[in-house]
Parts: structure tokens; C-alpha cells; sequence
């Protein structure tokens, strides 16, 4: 199994909704086919891969660094004894010449190939990606069903609190039971009507609401915002500080005894393990939302996995930021504690295939080959191009 071509794209993400620390009105994402030699079906298999919200497009660092290396190696270096592409393999040649360190948006680009890299083996094998994993890392072992929550709540221009609450009912309409929102942005009091008016969408139940600060506040500004959310049982406080500052995270779990959330902007396994030896976190209740998307791939996050067992926590207490596929059949196939979802925003990557159901916040996985992005239409409209070429 050799690779023929790899094409690139970028494509808009825009929205007009904000979080506390950035908007999302010039949004992009690299999009990417990896088309080889393979053929299953009559046709040429081709993994797909595309990089999560929250960053920008790497299209320079694809085509400048990660592209050139894969279409450059030997074929004999990219592919394991079965004669098929071994992701592993391919992460090494990407990563060569790349000095240690520094993991910044490399980590993207190269998490955008390592999904394509999955997609076309889990192909090639004829398997959904999930029952791939759980077969290779769980002796067969697939969770029936991943909890997937709905985020969403963004600050938008004129949305006020009958329109969040609409927002919030329509996400329990289509399944889920519980659901995240924005916070950070407004002042104290302002927040707390927002989180109280879905509390009462609710029923008043806070251990299905999570909020996210993305970062913004100061250490003695999350202790002051942990403070007045404390009486409502959340199920949990998500990015309060600076997501580097592991002392500030210590210190808020000093005073917050509910459940913090944080990881999504750390990328590689040495930042998780920075986080737990030095952030404070509990593994009793805390919540590691590392993104196997933005942090190298999946070839890193198993590493990451590896590095939080030897550390005392379990891959239940890994919820992965980013609402796609990929975390998704990750979640299912190594037994994570779920996955984030995107029903409305950053279409069409968010979200997942189009015939599965969310029941009680839990959803099942379809028996497509690969990732499945085919089974989700919109989504494979933007990459059908890029496989024909």
C-alpha cells in the first residue's frame, strides 16, 4: 500500500459567535485527502483528515514541511508487515528533522495527516475505525454506546436569554442531556442569569450543565467565578485559567471542590503530563480534554493515554474537545469517557454522521469502513473533490 498523491484544501469554519478569549469570523481548516495505491471496491482508498475548531488552517506548514516528508519516504518506511500503511511509521517520518519541544501549531498539521493516515488503514482493512482500535489496544473490546454532551452557548450579537434557552431546548430535543456554555466574557452577574436560565431549561439539575471560560480569567478572578457557581453542582468548570499556568490550576483546586475540565489546548503527551504532575488535578473527578486532532494525532495520543495510566488516571476521565468523528471512534474503540459535540456550530466539521441518534446524551456507532465520513453528507461534500482529484 503505497501513497499516490496527498491534496489540500482550506476551508471556512467562519461563524459570527465568540467565547471569552477569540471569535470565530475568520475561522479555517485544512482539509486533506491521502490517496493510495490500495483499491477496495474498485476504487482507490483515500483517508481523509481535517483539523479541529479553535485553530487555523496549517496549510503553510503542511506543504512547506509534513506533505513533502510523507510523499518522500519509501514506501517500504511508511508500511507495516501486513504491507499496509502504518500510522505509526508514517508519524515517525513526519516528525523527522523536527527537534523536541515547542509543541505548537506542527502538532496541528501533523494531526491532520495522522487522521487521514487512520482513515485510509481502517479502510484498507474494511472496519470501522472504532473496531480497528478496539481490536489492536482492547482485545476487541468497543464501548456499545460513547456519552457525547452539546456545546454550544456562544456569545452571539443580540442573543439574549430567551434565545439561549431556546438553544439549550433544542439540543435536549435532539437527544442530549447534557450541554455546555460559554462563559467569561460578561461581567459576574450577567453570567450567573445566563447560567441560571438554562439551569432552568434544566430542571435545575447542574450536574448537566458544564461551563467554559476558555481561558480568560486571572487566578483570583476563577476563584471568585468558582465561588459563586459552587451552589449549583455543575458537572464542570472548564479552561478557568490560562490553559499553560499549571500553579494557578493547582492553587483553584485548593478552592474549588467541583470538577475542573482543561487539556484541549495542550498537545502532545509531555504537556499532559506537566498537567497532572504539576496542575492539581484529581483523577477521582477532574476531566483531561486533550484533542487527538490538534495534538499530533492519534499516533501521540496513545502516548498520552500511556503517559496518564502510569500516572494513576483512567482513560474515562479523557473527554476530547473538537465535536468530530475522529475523537469519536476514538472514544468508542479505547474506552474514553465520551466525546464533546457540535450539533449547530462549525459546520459541517462538527457533529457526526448523519444516521446516528443521540439518545439520552449517548450515541452509537455506525459499521462504516474508516473514520465515516461518508456517512456524513455535508462533510464529504467538501472532501469529495479532493479524492477525485
Amino acid at each position: 500500500m503505497r501513497i499516490t498523491a496527498i491534496r489540500d484544501i482550506v476551508a471556512p469554519i467562519k461563524s459570527d459567535i465568540a467565547n471569552a478569549w477569540i471569535d470565530f469570523s475568520t475561522m479555517t481548516a485544512s482539509v486533506v485527502a491521502v490517496v493510495t495505491d490500495r483499491v477496495v471496491d474498485g476504487r482507490p482508498v483515500v483517508g481523509f483528515g481535517f483539523n479541529s475548531n479553535g485553530r487555523y488552517a496549517p496549510q503553510g506548514l503542511l506543504r512547506e514541511r509534513f506533505i513533502p516528508r510523507l510523499l518522500g519516504a519509501s514506501p517500504d518506511d511508511l508500511q507495516g508487515e501486513d504491507g499496509l500503511i502504518d500510522p505509526h511509521r508514517a508519524w515517525a517520518a513526519m516528525m523527522r528533522n523536527e527537534k523536541p519541544g515547542g509543541h505548537g501549531e506542527r502538532s496541528v498539521a501533523v494531526g491532520v495527516l495522522d487522521m487521514a493516515l487512520w482513515d485510509a488503514l481502517a479502510k484498507a482493512k474494511g472496519v470501522p475505525l472504532w473496531r480497528l482500535l478496539a481490536d489492536r489496544y482492547r482485545g476487541g473490546e468497543a464501548d456499545p454506546t460513547a456519552w457525547v454532551y452539546a456545546a454550544g452557548g456562544y456569545y452571539y450579537p443580540g442573543k439574549g436569554l430567551d434565545a439561549l434557552q431556546d438553544e439549550m431546548r433544542s439540543y435536549l430535543d435532539r437527544g442530549y442531556s447534557t450541554v455546555k456554555m460559554k462563559v467569561g466574557l460578561v461581567p459576574l452577574d450577567e453570567d450567573i442569569a445566563r447560567i441560571e436560565a438554562v439551569l432552568s431549561v434544566l430542571g435545575g439539575d447542574g450536574s448537566r450543565l458544564c461551563v467554559d471560560v476558555n481561558g480568560r480569567f486571572t487566578l483570583e478572578e476563577a476563584i471568585r467565578f468558582g465561588r459563586a457557581i459552587a451552589p449549583y453542582g455543575l458537572r464542570w468548570y472548564e479552561e478557568p485559567v490560562d490553559p499553560l499556568d499549571y500553579l494557578a490550576h493547582a492553587a483553584l483546586a485548593t478552592t474549588y471542590d467541583g470538577p475542573l475540565a482543561t487539556g484541549e489546548n495542550l498537545f502532545s503527551h509531555q504537556d499532559a503530563r506537566n498537567l497532572i504532575r504539576h496542575g492539581g488535578l484529581r483523577p477521582d473527578r477532574d476531566i483531561l480534554q486533550c484533542d487527538p486532532a490538534l495534538s499530533y494525532g492519534l499516533v501521540e495520543y496513545l502516548r498520552t493515554l500511556d503517559t496518564l495510566r502510569a500516572h494513576g488516571w483512567s482513560p474515562r476521565r479523557c473527554v476530547p474537545h473538537g465535536g468530530h468523528q475522529f475523537a469519536l471512534n476514538i472514544a468508542v474503540g479505547l474506552g474514553l469517557g465520551g466525546n464533546e459535540s457540535y450539533p449547530d456550530v462549525f459546520a459541517p466539521f462538527g457533529g457526526f454522521a448523519d444516521a446516528v441518534p443521540v439518545a439520552d446524551s449517548r450515541v452509537a456507532m455506525p459499521d462504516v469502513p474508516g473514520i465515516g465520513f461518508e456517512a456524513k453528507s455535508a462533510l464529504y461534500a467538501v472532501m469529495r473533490p479532493l479524492e477525485q482529484g
